[in-house]
């Protein structure tokens, strides 16, 4: 204290100028991002009432790297070679070529916006499992990486040392001793717990493991909130895995404090594998500096089965949320019906208002989501979006049994995706994602059905009850609700 009295009040001033310009000088620059109003207003606020915190807060998690391309894509041969196939295929869609593909008409639209938005090339000839919980999706893993014979490349963004990361690490040392080529990247924020020993063991194997965007202070602290969120498997370039599954027990066996960790994944066989081993080389790129184009890991693919495919990844290394348009352009141009799953709900005005539309003008809209969930402020920003969506004719309802961790949609019996992509900010404008859009309508039905499945497990919120809830409760949601593009 006697220090403090010691110091001139004219030195005191001084400070206290410099900091408030400082200050001033963050909240101009987040204003010359020309973000949305609803994403820059919460990061202003709290940069100005909790001014020193916030200030940490902005440099680790508020700040705008999708104009700096953080992984740049283009020159990368794989990426490249993509973009022109989907140049050439959303000419060939304009000019009506491609319009002997069955249903193609139903979906064209959307199809187009892909191609577009993310150089996402339409694929045929693909055969498509629906893997509708861990232990189908678990055991399907384990048994094509058992199989493999030159190659395997994983991606995911939580890989636990668990009895099934186990399992898959087994697997991947025996394998890379019979000489079979392994690939691994984890995101390193969510697979953080993973100790210096593992990616040291790997390597004795003969196993390639990079984490992805790696945090340490302070040369990346900017980027990480940009985490990716992808879950990838591609076996000898032939089968490719990905959903909602990361690499953990709770899939299998649940967790006490939630019960069931209900989920959902994709097999894929057929020329959409290319494509996702494509996005995998991207994203190996930029941990390893490998440009990888070998054509063995693309081989030659005979038809697998009539589905229609597009294999949408959206980050920061993309022009557009191409995800995110993608959702906003297939429920605002449903006919029937919008059902979707999702562990949390935070999306953003434009699909807010999406839903809200197509409720509104007569399109069956329900969501599911889970009453339980591992996330409090994210599960209080949620529900403040119940009251408005109840009030425009969007049925919501609550998964009982245990965490609900799909992420899934399904429309009018026409097209359904399954992918990494939650409804919110994060996922849609800040995440590495990848979803599989499937154009097909036995496949869309077989989706719906699992749907209903859930739907019966699940509890409709009545929309007078929602109201007469307690004012504190209100407020609370209220409160986290302003800070939703922050989390």
């Amino acid at each position: 204290m006697d220090f403090i009295e010691s110091i001139p009040p004219l030195v005191i001033n001084i400070v206290k100028a410099a900091y408030v310009l400082a200050m001033l000088m963050i909240v101009f620059l987040v204003m010359l991002e020309n973000r949305s109003p609803l994403k820059a207003i919460p990061w202003m606020l709290v940069l100005l009432f909790v001014p020193v915190l916030g200030v940490v807060f902005y440099i680790f998690f508020g700040q705008n790297l999708r104009k700096e391309k953080i992984i740049r894509r283009k020159g990368l041969k794989n990426h490249d070679l993509v973009s022109k196939i989907a140049h050439a295929q959303s000419h060939k869609l304009a000019d009506g070529v491609m319009d002997d593909l069955p249903s193609l008409e139903t979906h064209k639209k959307l199809i187009q916006l892909f191609l577009n938005n993310s150089s996402s090339i339409l694929t045929i000839g693909n055969q498509v499992d629906v893997l509708n919980n861990g232990e189908e999706t678990f055991n399907a893993i384990l048994t094509a990486l058992r199989q493999a014979q030159h190659s395997i490349h994983l991606q995911y963004y939580i890989f636990d040392e668990d009895e099934i990361g186990n399992q898959i690490l087994d697997i991947l040392k025996e394998k890379a001793i019979e000489g079979v080529e392994v690939r691994m990247i984890v995101d390193d924020v969510g697979s953080w717990e993973l100790k210096r020993s593992f990616f040291s063991q790997m390597k004795t194997y003969g196993i390639e493991v990079y984490s992805f965007l790696t945090v340490r202070f302070p040369s990346l602290t900017s980027k990480v909130n940009y985490r990716n969120h992808r879950k990838i498997v591609v076996v000898d370039g032939e089968t490719g895995f990905l959903g909602g599954l990361n690499v953990a027990d709770r899939y299998i066996k649940g967790n006490p404090a939630y019960g069931t960790w209900r989920d959902m994944h994709l097999r894929i066989t057929g020329d959409a594998v290319n494509a996702l081993q494509s996005v995998f080389f991207v994203d190996w790129y930029f941990v390893s500096q490998q440009d990888i184009a070998d054509p063995k890991y693309f081989p030659h693919k005979k038809p697998a089965g009539d589905k229609l495919v597009q294999i949408v990844t959206s980050g920061p290394d993309s022009d557009w949320p191409g995800i995110m348009m993608g959702y906003y352009q297939a429920i605002a141009t449903a006919q029937k019906y919008v059902y979707i799953t999702t562990p949390y709900f935070m999306p953003g005005e434009s699909v807010l208002m999406a839903l809200k539309a197509s409720a509104m003008s007569g399109v069956d809209v329900r969501i599911i989501i889970p009453e339980k969930s591992d996330a409090y402020f994210t599960a209080l920003c949620t529900k403040s979006y119940i009251k408005e969506m109840l009030a425009a004719g969007v049925k919501f309802y609550f998964y009982q049994p245990g965490f609900l961790h799909s992420k899934m949609m399904v429309v009018d019996d026409e097209v359904c995706t399954i992918g990494t992509t939650n409804m919110d900010f994060r996922s849609f404008e800040q995440n590495f994602e990848v979803n599989a859009f499937i154009y097909d309508r036995d496949k869309a039905q077989e989706v719906r059905r699992y749907f209903c499945n859930d739907l019966h497990q699940s509890v409709l919120i009545d929309a007078e009850e929602w109201r007469k809830r307690p004012r504190w409760q209100k407020a609370k949601e209220s409160f986290a609700r302003l800070f939703s593009p922050l989390l």
